[in-house]
């Protein structure tokens, strides 16, 4: 009896300083294991519980669910290798500084190394892609140890949205009976007698001097360069957009930096960069003396190569997480400062610049740019390209797109320009895998209303069990399937000259039907045969509930030639119109 009163006391004050520390959401695998804590994540008000069955799986569904709501969410499963599949989504969390508290439930210490069943080693078992560990104290009643389990939940919470944010590591041991004492709320909020510590955060700063010199550098530059990574932010959103205008500095606007949609009434903000800087003329015309780097390292590798070039500007990387986001190694200052304050700090030491002529320049190669890319419209056939072009226009206001690696994010950087509504972007772009995509999409579209996942066949096969969350909390989301039949972005890589065992190693053409697929987990599939049909399906997926998948067939050889000819295109246009007028 003790036992579970001590067992009953400790697990509800975990669970009840969670939610007091912003921990809303919880997912949770079955186990046999983690039973008292899941059991009073269930009797907590304050708390909703999200079921996934697979830890694999429920490891980006709980990623996913953090990015959509920018706070941390939970998640607990029992001992063993069901901790382990944890891994990729705790590396993808790190990296990505995504906010997860991961509650590993464990042995007793005296079960351990000896041949129980269901244990392993779950001392540090994510090493260092997590902020923070701790081996929890076995449960106990006493005052001391109740305010000990506080503290720590609260610390949790705390560091896993502390920036940079990331995920942390609490593992629980618990000796049998594993069954809580349910009916007795003593330890909930407002019914316990027992103290829990409030943590402040605020914001990254610099010394008054820092701004003043970084003020003067922004005046004296005639040819400013903004350029913005991956970030989720709509107040540093308006403010580095009040700064460009002000300082007549362009702003080349990643996919996923939210301002493509965000920035959509601002003549500053390129976003065919990705395009046009492909084209040496262009590059060698383009110059900066400043950059200013916000966010993490942008999806372009056209854009990374043309930093690289710049070796005679000034290169400046505001990082509010005060980490090194930085692999090229060519910045001349790592600032560690709140992009949001930095940006309102700038606002009222910078004058306003009259002269736009540099700012110009690039609106006008962008102007070409897109017009150009604009034509990929007008193909008739089932194209990967075209999927985003398309989707600019058909994405509903105040909606979700998650894209996977590889070729998805990649289309969607080149024509995913200027959409009609405003459109929040997501992807795993931290490790940068094809891994649990379709889960971490999932879990945004727990939270988020109309949500859409364009995904390549590799990586929905990769990720097929994910779909069973869709199915047990009956969640809405609109899924693509963009089918090549193989990794298409290899296609677009060196080795794709080497004709001998390319298919083989890199092709890995599969001739998988997912219709079965998704009728296994109860959802609606359709394989349209035109453009026509696709916006048809596709508009009206948002009207029904449940899983709609939506497959596209391409042809990987075909796709990439028109990529080519498109690019091609648009090169001798921009050498015609912007190149030859400059001389």
């Amino acid at each position: 009896m003790a036992h579970r009163e001590a067992l009953s006391a400790y697990t509800g004050a975990v669970v009840d300083e969670l939610a007091k520390a912003g921990v809303k959401n919880v997912v949770v695998s079955p186990g046999s294991r983690s039973t008292p804590l899941a059991y009073m994540l269930m009797e907590h008000d304050e708390i909703q519980v999200h079921l996934n069955i697979d830890e694999r799986s429920a490891g980006f569904f709980a990623l996913g669910m953090a990015k959509a709501l920018q706070e941390p969410v939970g998640l607990l499963c029992t001992s063993g290798t069901a901790a382990a599949n944890y891994y990729p989504a705790v590396v993808e969390a790190k990296i990505s500084r995504i906010p997860l508290v991961v509650m590993t439930a464990d042995r007793p210490h005296e079960l351990r190394d000896v041949g129980a069943p269901q244990a392993i080693d779950q001392i540090h078992l994510y090493g260092r892609h997590v902020k923070w560990f701790v081996e929890m104290a076995l449960p106990e009643e006493s005052d001391d140890m109740i305010r000990y389990a506080r503290n720590v939940c609260a610390r949790a919470a705390a560091t896993a949205l502390q920036a940079p944010a990331g995920p942390v590591h609490l593992n629980f041991p618990f000796r049998e009976p594993l069954i809580p004492h349910m009916e007795d709320k003593r330890w909930f909020k407002g019914k316990s007698e027992s103290k829990s510590i409030g943590i402040l955060q605020g914001e990254l700063t610099l010394p008054e001097s820092f701004y003043q010199s970084c003020a003067d550098k922004m005046m004296q530059a005639e040819r400013g360069l903004i350029i913005c990574g991956p970030m989720d932010s709509p107040s540093f959103n308006s403010k580095v957009l009040s700064l460009s205008k002000k300082t007549g500095f362009p702003v080349l606007a990643d996919p996923l930096s939210q301002l493509r949609s965000d920035g959509s009434t601002s003549d500053a903000i390129i976003d065919t960069y990705d395009t046009f800087l492909r084209f040496e003329d262009v590059k060698k015309a383009l110059k900066p003396d400043l950059i200013l780097r916000f966010g993490a390292m942008p999806v372009s590798k056209p854009l990374t190569i043309y930093l690289k070039d710049q070796v005679d500007a000034e290169l400046l990387v505001i990082d509010g997480g005060a980490g090194w986001r930085e692999p090229a190694g060519i910045a001349d200052d790592m600032l560690y400062c709140d992009e949001t304050v930095f940006c309102r700090e700038m606002m009222s030491l910078v004058d306003r610049k009259e002269d736009r002529t540099w700012l110009d320049e690039w609106k006008k190669i962008n102007d070409l740019a897109k017009s150009g890319l604009g034509r990929i419209r007008d193909f008739s056939e089932m194209d990967e390209g075209k999927l985003f072009a398309v989707l600019a226009d058909l994405m509903p206001h105040n909606s979700s797109l998650f894209v996977g690696n590889s070729m998805p994010v990649r289309d969607l950087d080149t024509f995913f320009l200027s959409p009609a509504n405003h459109v929040r972007t997501f992807c795993n772009r931290g490790a940068n895998g094809i891994d649990g995509v379709v889960s971490s999409a999932l879990g945004v579209s727990a939270v988020l209303d109309q949500t859409v996942l364009v995904i390549g066949d590799i990586s929905f096969f990769h990720d097929m069990n994910g779909l069973m969350a869709a199915r047990l909390l009956k969640l809405d989301m609109t899924i693509i399937i963009v089918n090549n039949d193989g990794g298409g972005i290899f296609s677009f890589l060196p080795q794709s000259q080497e004709e001998k065992h390319f298919e083989e190693l890199f092709g890995t053409p599969h001739g998988l039907e997912f219709k079965q697929a998704v009728s296994l987990y109860g959802g609606e599939y359709y394989a349209p045969q035109s453009w026509e049909e696709f916006s048809d399906r596709f508009s009206s997926s948002f009207a029904k509930k449940g899983l709609k998948v939506i497959e596209l067939r391409t042809e990987r050889s075909e796709n990439v030639r028109r990529h080519r000819e498109l690019w091609n295109e648009v090169s001798r246009e921009i050498s015609s119109s912007f190149i030859e007028g400059r001389k």
